[in-house]
């Protein structure tokens, strides 16, 4: 009875023994495998999770590069208006500066007209001293024209008697076209009232007769 239970004993034991020297190695991959996850966790589980991240990010990345682009050319059309806009707003404030007296001219246009009219419809033989009063009438009359002209010069208002010129259109008004002998076709042959420009703009055309081919 003893021998038997000697038997008994000494295969658990030996069973206990090999138990125990296999159990560690197992163990050890066991909790190695658990540890990395296991070769389908990283191929199927963690790549999948990292490609649709980085998918992410580049979208927005070009999102937000269309945006910057996008308010570029916005800042760049803004600075573009504003520097149209005040260019405009110089020329207009250059124009008013310039051009600002032109109504005020048109009408001392017309007193310098009858200043002229009356200068040339005195008759030059009879301006002499024998006749004191008018001739000093005639001095004040073309001293005064003379100095209206001086005014309208400092001021940019130039006079226009185109006489003998080509025909510009711009610059002249023709009354009639006749022919005249010895005058060149298209050329101003007599002027009935001279024009003037302000500061290079014609301000009242010259009103002219044009010489035509017979």
């Amino acid at each position: 009875m003893a021998s038997v239970c000697a038997r008994v004993a000494s295969r658990s034991i030996l069973t206990a023994s090999s138990l125990l020297r296999r159990t560690p190695r197992h163990l050890c991959t066991a909790a190695q495998q658990k540890s990395s996850g296991g070769p389908d966790e990283e191929n199927g589980a963690q790549k999948p999770e990292q490609s649709a991240s980085e998918k992410a990010l580049a979208e927005e990345k070009v999102q937000l590069e269309e945006q910057i682009k996008e308010l570029t050319d916005k800042y760049k059309r803004a600075l573009a208006d504003t520097e149209n806009l005040r260019q405009r707003s110089q020329k207009m404030v250059e124009d008013a500066k310039l051009y600002g007296i032109q109504g005020f001219c048109k009408d001392l246009l017309e007193v310098a007209d009858i200043l002229e009219k009356a200068t040339e419809s005195v008759p030059k033989e009879q301006v002499t001293s024998e006749n004191p009063h008018l001739k000093n009438l005639y001095d004040g009359l073309v001293m005064t024209r003379v100095q209206f002209q001086k005014v309208f010069t400092k001021h940019g208002l130039v006079k226009l008697d185109p006489e003998g010129l080509k025909f510009d259109p711009y610059e002249h008004e023709a009354l009639f076209h006749l022919p005249i002998p010895g005058k060149e076709p298209g050329t101003v042959a007599t002027v009935t009232k001279v024009g003037y420009k302000l500061h290079g703009r014609t301000l009242r055309p010259a009103l002219v007769g044009v010489a035509k081919a017979p």
